[in-house]
């Protein structure tokens, strides 16, 4: 299977998510909504699930959300978690479509998870949010480990779109190359604001642009 492909899963492809793992479910899930690429379905269960291996509860707080497959994933992973905002500037209408699919399997879904169109400079947060972003492009990622940041919340983030004629490279560009240098000084700039930094990844043959960087407050 390409884990990659970026055609949506949909009732046809119902006979590869066979078991009763709890991918597995979830794959099926998004396979009746019918509308998600199947990248994006492997994107967030591989963060969602090295996520809750160091961060659990708190409201989770899914920025740049697309369709807020992430932030239901979480929940499912971790019901101490109350509830999850899922927030975009422009949230996809078949988002509802995909919630209503989960939320038929799992009906303690039901009214935990909201959906906001807002700039996500504009979300208040709390120190006790969980902070999350799947492939915010370019500069969203650094507004979001911002945010996280001013708030002293937990943050996971999965980088995209590095913009190397606006991004901090940390003067590393002799060593690196350009996204690894943004990241590596994003990392940094974490843990001088006193953050203990995880670096993990998922697996490229998912995307190449698979660097998971997590921290949270000393």
């Amino acid at each position: 299977m390409d884990r990659s492909s970026r055609n949506r899963l949909n009732e046809r492809h119902l006979p590869l998510f066979a078991s009763e793992t709890l991918f597995d479910r979830i794959a099926r899930a998004v396979c009746r909504a019918g509308c998600l690429p199947r990248k994006e379905l492997f994107e967030a269960w591989e963060t969602a699930r090295r996520v809750r291996r160091r961060f659990r509860g708190g409201r989770v707080v899914d920025m740049a959300c697309g369709h807020g497959l992430l932030a239901q994933i979480l929940l499912l992973l971790d019901d101490t978690s109350s509830a999850a905002l899922a927030v975009d500037r422009r949230i996809p209408k078949s988002a509802a479509t995909l919630a209503a699919a989960l939320q038929a399997d799992w009906p303690r879904l039901s009214g935990r998870v909201t959906f906001l169109e807002q700039d996500i400079g504009e979300i208040p947060l709390t120190p006790h949010d969980l902070v999350v972003s799947a492939h915010a492009c370019g500069g969203l990622t650094d507004l979001i480990l911002a945010r996280a940041v001013a708030t002293g919340a937990r943050v996971a983030v999965l980088p995209c779109c590095h913009d190397l004629e606006s991004a901090d490279t940390g003067g590393l560009l002799g060593w690196m190359d350009g996204p690894l240098a943004v990241d590596a000084t994003r990392a940094a700039r974490l843990r001088a604001r006193g953050y203990r930094v995880v670096t993990q990844t998922i697996p490229a043959e998912i995307t190449p642009k698979n660097r998971l960087l997590l921290a949270e407050p000393e």
